[in-house]
């Protein structure tokens, strides 16, 4: 009886992935890739209007039209040209995209469509390959139930970040500025506009003004209005006009968080709502910004919003990003600001194509990929539920750096979003939150560890209950950042790698007890079974089984294709990278950690650091803790006071790698040539901890480019000076003239990195020490203070005499300031300062950044005068 069930059991599997493999290789199937219960618009075939509330509502249900998702621009500009250059198929990536589109729960996508590539000069629609991959592209949407925005016009060129290539439109032609002014180009985007709408998508056979899943127009991108309002009005009547000539019944949306003050023009043109932006850390820093930016995304205040609510309109969020930042923690916030705010509907900017996120060329400033960013893609999809569970307009609580709202929770010190609900639980970093009802849980979707599941590959998972006792696991591969991403970029160049390996997983569900089957959804892979819920796994889509009987070629809801879809990108390590940054400096005579993540296309047999401090040398090994990581204590006797030099040689089966610069070979061979080592400056307790050294920190300024502003040599070799110099504190804003003066220049240097080594020294520290100078013929005020990881700030404002000096700030005479939002976010019409009601007080093991400001302290009659200041250095005592 025992080898009959065996049998059996071996040839239901068998017959399992037949099926399975014919319904993969099948490219004709009807079943969508994605058959989610939940359908945006509640009943099909509605279309969306706008109540006299200003809500758009579902015509079938007349419930509120909630949406989030992405940008994402395949078809077109350099995404579409470096496909072709990489021999990719534009439409199977499209493909393979959308599914991770649909994979977060994303049901919302907006495009602003390259105008300039699918029209002439005249505004006629150019029937293409680009438009043809944006018509498959809606196909491929709608077979996902992702509802789509579509912004017809971008007015820009084609090349970013290339040159622009010559392109047919009338955008090309005539360039943004004189396409909302010359007569011809109005004509020409008229005509354009109708074309659109009226164009049949062959893949659909629906025309776009007619599909039920394209629920909105936005007229343009991003236009910047600088002319007469009565002229503006007429501009956007006429574009209203154009598009509604061809009896779409959609709402039509305009750009108005540019040229705000012309807020009550657009309305009068007959618009529907208008469209926002969010970049609330600013764009282009060209590195990762460090520190909590939570204080950026406190709120999302509008200050014309009685303009909109007047005039009865909607919003919708049409891009918004943390740019340059790696983190998970701060999506959910800026969703819970949005809905605050009256927010319907939101999509992030943007979604890098698999294809392309190994190089993050698109866009440098933005990245953001499920296979590539696991942890971010998971805070967005966070990000959706709070777009669908919290109601327009609920006030959220009091600013924090950690946010507990059930069932949301985001935390800028464990770098963590989370979602917890009796049927879901969602994580992007290790918890140790325990799901709200492990008996009713339907899904869990993570990166790192949790009480549900362990695991120590990088990679996200997704594990979907399909029945009673099986549930499906997806496992994404191992990916590294070897890179910092948002530097000047290239495709010939990577900033993450992917790894697929084979790593021990445990999963605790109740369900499966201990020791399930684990039936791979791909041929020629084994089965397994867990022990004590701990099994071996490698990156793919799996049944995991309570019991052999339970096994079917399709269950309910999930049908062959949908149950083997699996998509990730290829692995692509091809050498050994080694990821460090050492430590400024160290406390002499301590305990010091050193921490490598390492990656190699070859099995790492050893891994060793070489020290020398003056004549002291070392040497210690770098064990592996898990994941790529790798750690070692650094060894006492080379940490007396002086520079603690050091490089890390990697052992593999094959060969020896030498680090900085990854050469071949180590520093005992007689000919080897390395490059500089590691350095760190090694320190007495007693000596003072730099905090900002203009040599080595200028060009880490965080805060508004000025012209003035550089670094300037000083008759100290070893010494330089960051001068900031101004013309004015205060230049109108163009696209906010009315808005009130604020007559302040801040930026900010952040120095957890330097507080890393010697956290313990600081705390005996009695003083800040600043050296300065004014650069005017006068003294000036210039503000310095302490800002704490939950985002407070204590400062003092000092007279800076013309005469270089050091000034000495008792710790105790630092008194709460005002925590300026930097980098400046983008409306420039948000909040300036962060209102919060913290009273933690300082506390020296808290803090992260300096924050300089000239403004405080000023005269009324100085507000309008030039200001120059230099600073060279700035340390505890």
């Amino acid at each position: 009886m025992k080898k009959f069930r065996s049998r059996l059991r071996s040839r239901l599997l068998s017959l399992f992935l037949i099926a399975i493999s014919f319904y993969q290789v099948s490219a004709q199937l009807k079943e969508p890739a994605n058959a989610r219960a939940k359908n945006l618009s509640g009943k099909p075939h509605t279309h969306v209007f706008v109540d006299d509330r200003g809500v758009m509502r579902w015509s079938g249900n007349q419930e509120e039209v909630k949406g989030f998702g992405v940008n994402y621009s395949a078809p077109f500009a350099h995404a579409y040209r470096s496909a072709q250059a990489l021999g990719v198929d534009v439409k199977q990536a499209m493909e393979e995209d959308v599914y991770h589109m649909s994979r977060l729960d994303f049901d919302l996508f907006r495009m602003h469509i390259w105008d300039t590539e699918i029209s002439d000069s005249l505004g006629n629609l150019l029937n293409n390959e680009h438009l043809d991959h944006l018509d498959y592209l809606v196909k491929l949407l709608k077979d996902h139930d992702i509802k789509m925005v579509l912004t017809p016009i971008a007015f820009w060129g084609n090349g970013w970040p290339e040159p622009d290539q010559p392109t047919p439109g009338f955008s090309h032609k005539y360039g943004k500025d004189k396409s909302l002014t010359d007569p011809n180009a109005i004509q020409a985007q008229q005509n354009y506009l109708a074309q659109f709408l009226n164009h049949v998508n062959p893949y659909t056979k629906l025309a776009y003004k007619d599909d039920p899943d394209v629920i909105a127009f936005e007229i343009s991108n991003e236009p910047h209005h600088r002319e007469d309002p009565q002229q503006v009005t007429r501009f956007i009547s006429g574009m209203v006009e154009a598009m509604k000539s061809t009896g779409t019944q959609k709402p039509i949306f305009y750009n108005i968080s540019h040229s705000v003050h012309l807020a009550q023009n657009y309305f009068d043109a007959g618009i529907d709502g208008g469209t926002f932006q969010w970049y609330p850390t600013g764009l282009m820093y060209g590195k990762e910004l460090e520190g909590n930016l939570l204080p950026n995304v406190a709120s999302y205040e509008i200050p014309f919003d009685k303009t909109i609510r007047k005039n009865k309109g909607a919003k919708l969020v049409y891009e918004f990003d943390a740019a340059d930042v790696l983190k998970s923690y701060i999506y959910p916030a800026m969703a819970r600001s949005f809905r605050e705010a009256g927010i319907q509907i939101a999509t992030h900017f943007a979604y890098d194509p698999l294809f392309l996120a190994y190089a993050n060329t698109e866009y440098n400033t933005h990245y953001m990929n499920l296979a590539y960013t696991p942890a971010k893609a998971l805070s967005l999809m966070i990000s959706g539920k709070i777009f669908h569970e919290i109601p327009l307009y609920e006030p959220q609580q009091a600013y924090a750096s950690e946010v507990e709202a059930p069932p949301f929770y985001w935390s800028y010190p464990r770098d963590l979003a989370q979602y917890n609900t009796p049927k879901h639980f969602i994580y992007t970093n290790d918890t140790d939150t325990s799901p709200v009802s492990l008996q009713d849980l339907r899904q869990v979707v993570g990166v790192g560890n949790s009480p549900v599941v362990r695991y120590q590959g990088t990679g996200a998972y997704f594990l979907d209950k399909i029945q009673d006792g099986v549930w499906r696991l997806e496992l994404m591969p191992d990916v590294i950042q070897v890179a910092d991403p948002f530097g000047t970029n290239s495709l010939k160049r990577k900033v993450a790698v992917i790894q697929h390996n084979n790593r021990e997983m445990e999963v605790y569900l109740p369900d499966l007890e201990a020791n399930f089957q684990v039936v791979a959804l791909a041929e020629k892979v084994p089965s397994v079974t867990a022990s004590e819920s701990r099994f071996s796994v490698a990156p793919g889509a799996y049944l995991l089984l309570r019991e052999p009987g339970l096994l079917e070629t399709s269950y309910p809801g999930w049908g062959p294709q949908r149950l083997a879809r699996y998509v990730a990108p290829e692995a692509d390590v091809t050498q050994t990278y080694l990821i460090h940054q050492p430590l400024p400096e160290l406390t002499a005579r301590s305990e010091a950690e050193l921490q490598a993540e390492i990656v190699s296309d070859q099995p790492i047999e050893k891994v060793e650091a070489w020290f020398e401090n003056g004549q002291s040398y070392a040497t210690t090994q770098l064990h592996h803790t898990e994941g790529f990581q790798y750690e070692a204590r650094v060894p006492k006797e080379v940490l007396e006071e002086g520079y603690l030099q050091y490089r890390i040689i990697v052992y593999t089966a094959t060969e020896t790698f030498t680090y900085p610069g990854g050469k071949r070979g180590n520093p005992g061979q007689w000919d080897f040539q390395s490059d500089a080592p590691y350095k760190s400056r090694v320190l007495s307790s007693y000596r003072p901890v730099v905090l900002f050294n203009a040599n080595q920190d200028a060009g880490d300024i965080v805060g508004p480019w000025k012209p003035g502003n550089r670094l300037h040599p000083t008759g100290d070799p070893s010494q330089g000076e960051y001068q900031v110099m101004l013309m004015e504190l205060f230049t109108p804003d163009p696209e906010n003239p009315k808005a009130d003066p604020i007559f302040d220049y801040s930026f900010r240097s952040y120095v957890g990195d330097k507080l890393a080594g010697r956290r313990k020294d600081v705390a005996d520290k009695t003083d800040l020490v600043i050296r300065a100078r004014s650069l005017m013929e006068g003294p000036r005020p210039l503000q310095i203070a302490l800002v704490t990881k939950d985002g407070a700030a204590y400062g003092v404002t000092l007279k800076l005499q013309p005469t270089l000096e050091q000034y000495r700030i008792p710790m105790e005479d630092l008194k709460p300031v005002p925590t300026v939002t930097l980098p400046r976010p983008y409306p420039t019409f948000l909040p300036y300062y962060l209102e919060h009601d913290l009273e933690a007080g300082l506390s020296l093991d808290q803090f992260e950044s300096l924050q300089f400001s000239i403004g405080p302290g000023l005269r009324n009659n100085q507000l309008d005068q030039p200001h120059a200041i230099g600073i060279e250095q700035v340390f505890l005592e």
